[in-house]
């Protein structure tokens, strides 16, 4: 797959939450805004390289009070103590 060189202008929250999940994966942040543009144009599973994740479930107390998997925005919230 061929890579074009471009300028972006980004909104600070997300150039943070890029740079934040770039530092946690080890990744580097081109990767992780390419893979997030993918994802967003529905393209994720058409990439040469595929992410590679593992979900690990811990306790098994199922979900916690106030947590909704279908609202993003509110989960992140949630987890950041907003």
């Amino acid at each position: 797959m061929m890579s074009m060189r471009t300028t972006l202008t980004l909104d600070d929250d997300i150039m943070k939450q890029a740079r934040r999940v770039a530092a946690e994966q080890g990744r580097p942040l081109k990767d992780v805004i390419g893979e997030a543009l993918r994802a967003g144009f529905g393209l994720l599973g058409r990439s040469r390289k595929a992410a590679k994740f593992a979900l690990t479930v811990v306790g098994g107390r199922g979900l916690q009070p106030g947590v909704r998997l279908d609202d993003r925005d509110a989960l992140f919230d949630l987890m950041e103590g907003r």
